[in-house]
């Protein structure tokens, strides 16, 4: 999680971006943790455990956005379209440990439907279908991490 000490529009955004190259080295070093300060800022970013947990006890995992230009979140596969994560966090299949999940395999979904929400620093991002089609696999299980680009699920299109 960031924290910053003062509010400033250029102080934000250098966060932001400390935070994003911290991320990064995160993933690319294998660390489940990193901790830096840069004057007054302080960037602590540390790496959920793959545990099963419940809905409300989500694992810290820090969110590290998408940047611009990156490749949008549907993947051609042999024979389907593979969504994946837009950004680390955790992944839900309901909005609330009680409901029905949005989708289930073999479920027919329209494009801009609703398939999962990744919880990332306290915030609830939907995840849409970006193709009308067959639900054919689901990668995750609930309320487990995810990584940025990875597989979330196969959609066979409609034809």
């Amino acid at each position: 999680m960031a924290r910053r000490r003062r509010q400033s529009g250029t102080g934000e955004s250098a966060t932001v971006e400390l935070a994003r190259r911290l991320g990064t080295l995160l993933t690319e070093l294998g660390l489940s943790e990193i901790d830096v300060t840069v004057g007054e800022v302080r960037v602590r970013l540390q790496r959920g455990v793959a545990t099963p947990i419940s809905f409300a006890a989500a694992p810290v995992v820090t969110s590290v956005e998408r940047p611009a230009g990156m490749v949008s979140p549907e993947v051609e596969s042999g024979s389907g379209v593979t969504i994946e994560a837009p950004m680390v966090g955790t992944f839900y299949r309901a909005s609330s440990p009680t409901a029905e999940p949005y989708v289930s395999e073999g479920d027919v979904v329209k494009e801009g439907q609703i398939l999962c929400i990744i919880e990332a620093m306290k915030l609830m991002n939907e995840i849409e279908s970006k193709v009308a089609g067959r639900v054919v696999k689901i990668f995750v299980e609930n309320a487990h991490p995810v990584e940025f680009g990875q597989s979330l699920f196969l959609i066979d299109p409609a034809r």
